[in-house]
C-alpha cells in the first residue's frame, strides 16, 4: 500500500465520522455546541438539520473523488474531472479554518484537528497523484 492510498484511506475513515455526526445531527442529536459554531447549543432547528444532511452528503462525494484519485474507484471520474481532487482539498481548508476560528470550544478541539487531518491527506492524493 503506497501513500496515496494511505492518505486515502485516512481521509475516508475522518470523513465517515464527520458525516456520522451530521446525520446525527440531523437526527436530532444534542450536540448543536459542537457545529456552526457553537450557536444553536442542543438539538439543531429543522432548517439546520436539513443543512446536516446536505453537509453529510458532500463529504461522502467528496469521499468518493479523494478514493477516486487515490485510485480506489471510479477511474473514469479522475478522467472527466481532474479538478474535482482540488474540490476536495479546498473544501477541508475552508473546513480546518473554520473549525479552528469557532468561537465554540468544544467544535475547536473536536473538529480542528479532524478537519486538518482531512486537509492534509487531501493535499497527499492531489500533489502525488
Amino acid at each position: 500500500m503506497n501513500i496515496i492510498m494511505i492518505a486515502a484511506i485516512v481521509y475516508t475513515i475522518a470523513t465517515a465520522g464527520v458525516v456520522a455526526f451530521q446525520i446525527a445531527l440531523a437526527f436530532g442529536a444534542p450536540w448543536g455546541e459542537y457545529a456552526m459554531g457553537g450557536a444553536f447549543p442542543g438539538r439543531f432547528p429543522p432548517h439546520l438539520r436539513v443543512a446536516a444532511v446536505v453537509q453529510a452528503v458532500v463529504l461522502a462525494a467528496l469521499a468518493v473523488v479523494v478514493l477516486a484519485f487515490a485510485g480506489v474507484m471510479l477511474p473514469e471520474l479522475v478522467q472527466a474531472a481532474p479538478w474535482l481532487i482540488w474540490l476536495a482539498v479546498a473544501f477541508s481548508a475552508i473546513a480546518a479554518v473554520l473549525n479552528t476560528i469557532t468561537r465554540s470550544a468544544g467544535e475547536r478541539r473536536l473538529w480542528a484537528p479532524v478537519t486538518y487531518v482531512m486537509l492534509v491527506c487531501s493535499l497527499i492524493v492531489a500533489l502525488i497523484n
